[in-house]
């Protein structure tokens, strides 16, 4: 029986290299030196992954202070501030830095322009343990000050004290579109802003914005596969709406209603960085189960990228 209802899923997705070598250095520590192994943090912001490790023997604290000397810590792949690390390998621990390199260049950029005695601008999102850690990196001593901007509204507002010696860097996470909106007006305001020589928002981010875009031509309805804590799916699910899509951010099959269906002709679903792919394959049965059938789109951007582990856990 044939059916004029289609459901399309967006390539790329899910796991990005930084999400996976984070991950595998997790699951690497439990297989070397058996549970408990401690992660400051959760390793990456997707519920359906911390819960599987947790079952496996990773227990997730928020400080170091939690960890009882002499065991395993791992550092999430969203970075941490240099007196967290300091802490960390000040202790009686044995410590993996899981951090995305991605992550790790920002916070050498932001090293590197304070010892410069710059300023910087670090455009993010308040509290989210990324911009928590890249702010952390900057060294005031050196005379420089380090500014956060959320927004456009803050781009316009903000007051520098050394206009004319002042650096850019961004949170790797980040909405393509509505970044390059608040780095203009920033350049507006002050011209010899010192940019990235290489943006700093992170390959996979790119390529899942860009195909949600490609997405968006076709379908009514979207289903991002994500947590809500999880920075990058909210914005695959921002752009989406922005585009005229009706879009939901789900963390899992069961949280589709028939109701969020019930008038869809074209559903799209794509994932977060963080997202795995057998969760993607669950939300695919489910709207299969609706009566909707699959019609292919081409690859946005094939990516090869991969990351290496920490060489003790190879």
């Amino acid at each position: 029986m044939k059916t004029n209802k289609f459901y399309i899923v967006a390539s790329p997705r899910g796991f990005c290299a930084g999400v996976k070598r984070a991950i595998l250095i997790v699951e690497q520590a439990l297989k070397i030196f058996n549970s408990p192994v401690y992660v400051r943090h959760e390793v990456v912001h997707n519920k359906y992954v911390v819960d599987n490790l947790k079952k496996k023997g990773v227990i997730f604290v928020e400080s170091i202070d939690e960890i009882p000397d002499k065991n395993i810590v791992i550092l999430s792949a969203h970075g941490v501030a240099k007196k967290v690390l300091d802490k960390a390998n000040n202790r009686d621990l044995k410590v993996f830095d899981a951090t995305c390199p991605l992550v790790t260049k920002v916070h050498m950029e932001v090293l590197k322009y304070s010892k410069q005695n710059m300023d910087v601008i670090l455009i993010g999102h308040k509290g989210h343990p990324e911009v928590i850690g890249t702010m952390g990196r900057f060294r005031d001593k050196f005379g420089g000050n380090i500014y956060l901007v959320q927004n456009i509204k803050e781009a316009e507002e903000i007051k520098i004290r050394q206009p004319n010696n002042l650096a850019l860097v961004k949170q790797t996470t980040l909405s393509v579109d509505d970044t390059k909106k608040i780095v203009l007006q920033l350049q507006k305001l002050f011209p010899n802003v010192v940019l990235p020589t290489k943006d700093d928002i992170c390959y996979a981010t790119q390529n899942r914005q860009d195909a949600i875009g490609e997405l968006a031509k076709i379908s009514d309805t979207m289903f991002i596969v994500g947590s809500s804590n999880s920075s990058n799916s909210n914005r695959l699910k921002e752009l989406a709406i922005t585009k005229g899509v009706t879009a939901y951010l789900v963390d899992d099959a069961s949280y589709i209603k028939n109701e969020m269906i019930k008038n869809s002709k074209i559903i799209g679903i794509s994932a977060g960085a963080s997202a795995p792919e057998e969760l993607v394959l669950n939300v695919i049965d489910y709207i299969k189960n609706q009566g909707f059938t699959h019609k292919r789109i081409k690859t946005i951007k094939e990516e090869k990228v991969s990351f290496s582990i920490i060489k003790e856990l190879r």
